[in-house]
């Protein structure tokens, strides 16, 4: 794969785990019916600001190169609380898993290094 395929995935990956975020919580901060229907399924909105706010942090935090690894570490950690509170209630757990996956995806392909680490051959002592 050449350098410009490789900047364009990276990019593409980089946007679609931002966007999954920065457009949930900007939702979750403008409130509306599906807001409110949800926060009501998930035990109430007074939360919700706070979440909203969170999310669009985290989603900041991922895009800078510098402090990316530290916004895939809270995104990847606020996905498995979603997950939870989604398995608690009784909701489809598709969508905040399936999240969860892309952000491995973006985050091992972003950072090359935490692919060898956490993938990589165990060194002979």
């Amino acid at each position: 794969m050449n350098s410009k395929t490789g900047k364009i995935i990276y990019w593409i990956l980089t946007g679609l785990v931002a966007f999954v975020f920065i457009g949930s919580g900007s939702m979750k901060l403008m409130g509306g019916a599906g807001t409110e229907e949800m926060a009501q399924g998930l035990g109430g909105g007074s939360n919700m600001m706070v979440l909203g706010a969170l999310e669009i942090l985290i989603a900041f935090i991922w895009l800078v190169p510098k402090t990316g690894i530290i916004g895939a570490l809270l995104a990847v950690a606020y996905m498995g609380g979603a997950t939870a509170v989604h398995f608690v209630n009784n909701q489809p757990l598709l969508v905040p898993v399936l999240i969860q996956v892309l952000i491995w995806i973006a985050t091992v392909y972003r950072f090359p290094e935490l692919k060898q680490r956490i993938l990589g051959k165990a060194t002979a002592k």
